[in-house]
């Protein structure tokens, strides 16, 4: 039941949805748990919630808005002052938009909240989680990635948007980011993998407008709970071993095999340095 007492984990986009649901589940393994908000008053109110309904267990706030890298690098510094040790970052954080947006530095903002926010995020704690190993990084991709061709022509999507085609890529380069850190990291004692929830009930889809807003709402009735889609995060970062090897992907608790796009190391390699370019984070 406590398996993870004495292991802090970070949960980014924690203050509702699969991020809440999994900040929860794994206090009630005993981990302390950092709680990542956008915003102060989203975050109190989570902690809130989950100190309600979990008396004892161990919940701190980190507050950023991770659409910037400057906003990134705000939060990996405090969760750096804030966590001696790191076991497990669980990459939750995501959103989608109906219109092609752009963020204060620039890129399509569905690419620099899905990705890009994860990839720098993660290398600014990669230290704190090789001194912490053995350490999981687990990033919530999705099944939409099977929709998706990297287009490195345009990452920006500037030519042909859409909210389908730009949530697919993030979650593409989920994948794709997520075995090229495998290879980086093998050996080390830390650990990584991508995770599709299944489709569920949250608040994701909270920029969307219109006839597709409409068109999800009426799809939810048939996702899963936040509870049921924390499942296989919480699974990896809990489970003593896992089948599958490093940079594995998982769905319901087993792994399985991604696109054929997203197994291609060349690919995954040109957004490496695609990645590298556009955070100015070399990631080692």
């Amino acid at each position: 039941m406590h398996e993870l007492r004495g292991k802090t984990a970070l949960v980014t986009g924690a203050t509702k949805g699969i991020g809440f649901a999994v900040a929860g589940q794994l206090a009630d393994k005993g981990a302390r748990v950092l709680v990542h908000a956008r915003n102060r008053k989203s975050g109190e109110e989570a902690l809130r919630k989950l100190r309600k309904k979990r008396p004892g267990a161990l919940f701190d706030l980190v507050v950023a808005d991770v659409a910037s890298m400057a906003g990134t690098r705000a939060l990996a510094e405090a969760v750096l002052a804030q966590a001696p040790r790191l076991d497990i970052l669980v990459n939750n954080v995501g959103a989608m938009y109906s219109d092609l947006s752009y963020s204060p530095d620039g890129i399509e903002t569905t690419f620099a909240v899905n990705h890009l926010s994860i990839f720098l995020l993660t290398g600014l704690l990669l230290d704190r989680l090789r001194a912490s190993a053995p350490a999981r990084i687990i990033t919530i991709a999705s099944e939409v990635h099977r929709k998706a061709l990297f287009d490195f022509d345009d990452p920006n999507l500037a030519r042909n948007y859409t909210v389908t085609g730009a949530l697919a890529q993030s979650k593409l380069a989920n994948i794709l980011f997520t075995r090229a850190l495998a290879r980086r990291i093998e050996g080390s004692g830390v650990e990584a993998y991508a995770v599709h929830p299944g489709h569920v009930r949250t608040a994701f889809t909270r920029d969307l407008r219109g006839w597709f807003k409409i068109f999800v709402a009426i799809l939810r009735i048939r996702f899963l709970s936040p509870d049921e889609g924390a499942k296989t995060a919480v699974h990896l970062a809990s489970a003593p071993s896992l089948p599958g090897g490093n940079g594995g992907y998982f769905d319901d608790c087993a792994a399985v095999r991604p696109s054929d796009h997203a197994c291609d190391e060349d690919v995954a390699e040109r957004l490496w340095s695609l990645s590298e370019t556009m955070t100015g984070m070399r990631l080692a």
